[in-house]
């Protein structure tokens, strides 16, 4: 599509199409995610089929605290390019009323333009802004199409080394305002699994929850139990996978005294939940042995204690987590298909890291928060001057890393971050974090392509060079020169006046203020 194209009518995305008269979002963000269009009242109901739609959310700026503002471009899905710059649009903390612009120095008040395709592609293209834009690292000086693959996995756009923002698709979605539920972010996957949260915990159903390693099963568990009328229950977690097969009955039923030699008599997990909820973590590793047992009492509501000649009814809520695939399990004969469906009243799948990117800056920002408050120094997330405590580099590195781990990775690395970054004027990783997010980097989709307009060259079209003329070199560039080297110690009165300097001794050098003609030197 030629750079001066604008789509009008509707502008279809994965997932749906929104009418090109209205868009409405999160009804909780009414005031700062909805984009009125034409001028049009927006509409306080949602969509009946939840429309995809691209958003940016902040995954950096030297205002630490503003990781995790998001704005909604409900003008792409309209069929209308969307303007960003210095101020406007107004990003917002998701379900918060107040909102702000980007408000950078460093960023232009002159905007660039994303424009939407017919391809569900999105055009970035600079114009006349000065901003220094890169998209995944690389480069943006003419006008470059961002590809529907680049939008599913998130395109990061960095603007003049100060600023980090998430191009990614967004499904606004009807949440209930009844609290995050004990989960931290609040991209569509993690408000998906909050919304399946709400409908079952209030019912008796089994629930069976499946994902990765560290994608936070335990958490979703407690929040079931602590949302449903259990709540005033105990909560009794047991890992299977760590349950000895012998000692199976005795641990899960528990066992009268003088059942076997040396029992002095035990309730087990069965009756300690009772009333409550039982929390069985890894179900697929369990013994076949241990399930047979498990199948008998979810089929009866019964358990036999050792040493116990009568059944026991038990009043327990089961709720099963595993990250095996069950099927493939049963498959093989490791795992039985009884089980699976008597612990499968409701299934919650939890999705992995690398499928939120957008939550991967706000878990970084809320365990930056809790290992800075232990060990007291809360005050170098406020810190802005003469540095952000958090490197834009630090931030890109972990916003770029695959994270196999999921949540439970991006914990550790961020604990030892912290640990070991005290007393450091700014965040760092040691050698064996670097070495760890190197291993596990995943190298951005080559969806970014060059979008040569027909016509006459864009303004911003220039060639590259490997050397550059000191002419060329702008003031800006010139002033973020003098601060690397000299740290933070020079004023940013003085380094501007140093590279004022600079540039009007190269212009005398070169023969005028814009260096040409050149002056020949004459020989002595």
């Amino acid at each position: 599509m030629p750079a001066g194209t604008e789509c009008t009518g509707t502008c279809s995305f994965p997932g749906g199409t929104v009418p090109g008269r209205r868009m409405v979002a999160d009804p909780h963000q009414q005031s700062t995610e909805i984009t009125q269009l034409h001028g049009e009242a927006t509409a306080p109901s949602l969509p009946q089929h939840p429309t995809i739609v691209p958003a940016l959310t902040v995954v950096y700026h030297p205002v630490l605290r503003r990781i995790g503002d998001r704005v909604i471009l409900g003008e792409l899905v309209a069929g209308r390019e969307a303007q960003i710059s210095r101020v406007a649009p107004r990003f917002s903390p998701p379900r918060q009323p107040r909102s702000a612009p980007l408000d950078h120095v460093r960023i232009s008040r002159e905007p660039f333009v994303l424009r939407p395709c017919p391809d569900r592609s999105v055009v970035l293209d600079p114009g006349d802004c000065r901003t220094r834009i890169a998209i995944d690292g690389e480069p943006v000086d003419q006008p470059r199409r961002i590809t529907a693959d680049q939008l599913q996995r998130g395109a990061i756009l960095e603007l003049s080394d100060r600023v980090a923002l998430l191009l990614h698709l967004f499904t606004p979605h009807a949440e209930r305002d009844t609290g995050d539920l004990g989960l931290v972010g609040h991209s569509d996957h993690i408000g998906r699994v909050r919304d399946d949260i709400r409908r079952v915990a209030d019912l008796d159903v089994p629930v069976l929850i499946r994902g990765e390693t560290g994608t936070g099963k335990e958490l979703v568990a407690t929040a079931i139990h602590e949302s449903g009328r259990r709540a005033r229950g105990p909560l009794v977690c047991v890992n299977m996978a760590a349950l000895p097969t012998a000692l199976a009955a005795a641990e899960l039923f528990g066992a009268a005294r003088g059942a076997y030699t040396g029992a002095h008599g035990q309730d087990g997990y069965f009756r300690r939940a009772g009333g409550g909820t039982l929390f069985l973590d890894e179900i697929g590793a369990a013994p076949a042995e241990v399930q047979v047992m498990l199948l008998r009492a979810l089929e009866t509501s019964e358990i036999y204690p050792l040493g116990v000649q009568r059944s026991e009814r038990v009043d327990v809520r089961i709720i099963a987590a595993t990250d095996a695939r069950l099927e493939a399990l049963i498959a093989s004969g490791a795992f039985g298909a009884p089980l699976l469906h008597r612990l499968a009243g409701y299934e919650i799948h939890l999705p992995p890291l690398r499928e939120r990117r957008d939550d991967i800056a706000r878990l970084l920002l809320h365990f930056l928060g809790l290992d800075l408050a232990e060990s007291g120094d809360t005050e170098l997330l406020d810190r802005t001057e003469p540095a952000p405590w958090l490197p834009l580099a630090l931030a890109r590195r972990i916003m770029q890393h695959s994270w196999p781990g999921n949540v439970r990775q991006l914990r550790n690395v961020v604990r030892q971050l912290v640990i070991g970054s005290r007393g450091e004027i700014e965040a760092s990783l040691s050698p064996a974090l670097l070495h760890q997010l190197a291993d596990g980097a995943s190298a951005p989709a080559p969806a970014v392509e060059a979008h040569v307009p027909s016509g006459r060259p864009h303004p911003r079209a220039v060639e590259r060079h490997t050397h550059r003329r000191p002419a060329d070199i702008t003031e800006d560039e010139l002033v973020d020169a003098v601060h690397a080297p000299l740290g933070h110690q020079v004023h940013r009165r003085g380094a501007r006046h140093l590279a004022h300097v600079a540039v009007q001794a190269d212009g005398d050098q070169r023969g005028g203020p814009h260096g040409w003609p050149p002056r020949r030197r004459r020989d002595p």
